[in-house]
């Protein structure tokens, strides 16, 4: 089997809006809130064109916490991959106290999706919004590019590509592959 290449794509501020409140992004709390960013179906399915599997790797602590059920969340990523050309959604739905190996800035995510689907993790990519997003880019051995909101948080290690969007990222992989 040929290994296949990838762009795993981090959830909140990637694909859909995050909620912003003094600074920091947050995800959704219910279908209601989930909006689709502009452009996003689009570089997704020029992605897929190319040959690139799509696979979301998503952390979702508020589940771990309590404060979200798990079928929510469950709900909002059965809509996204209606609505979109996603291939996979990976989740880890522990807080940071758990100290699980799928929690991002962990690889986790990225290398079971790996084994599950073939993937060539040097040959593809990840695109997010946040230095936990990077640091499991580089942690797992694939690009990462960075959209930069300007969180009021720690930024990401280099190397690391800065992106604007979603669109953006999409059309540098495309004319790097």
């Amino acid at each position: 089997m040929v290994a296949q290449r990838a762009v795993f794509l981090d959830r909140d501020g990637v694909i859909n809006r995050a909620i912003v409140r003094d600074g920091k992004p947050y995800a959704p709390r219910s279908i209601d809130e989930l909006e689709i960013l502009p452009a996003v179906a689009e570089a997704l399915q020029r992605l897929r064109a190319a040959g690139f599997l799509n696979v979301v790797v998503t952390n979702q602590p508020d589940v771990g916490s309590g404060k979200l059920a798990r079928s929510t969340v469950e709900a909002m990523h059965a809509h996204l991959r209606n609505k979109l050309v996603i291939d996979a959604v990976k989740v880890c739905y522990h807080t940071e106290v758990q100290n699980c190996a799928c929690r991002k800035p962990k690889p986790g995510m990225i290398l079971d999706a790996a084994r599950e689907f073939a993937i060539d993790v040097g040959k593809s990519y990840l695109v997010g919004d946040r230095w936990r997003d990077v640091g499991a880019a580089q942690a797992a051995g694939c690009r990462a590019l960075f959209i930069d909101y300007r969180y009021s948080e720690k930024m990401p290690d280099k190397p690391y590509v800065a992106v604007n969007s979603l669109a953006e990222a999409a059309e540098i992989i495309l004319l790097s592959h």
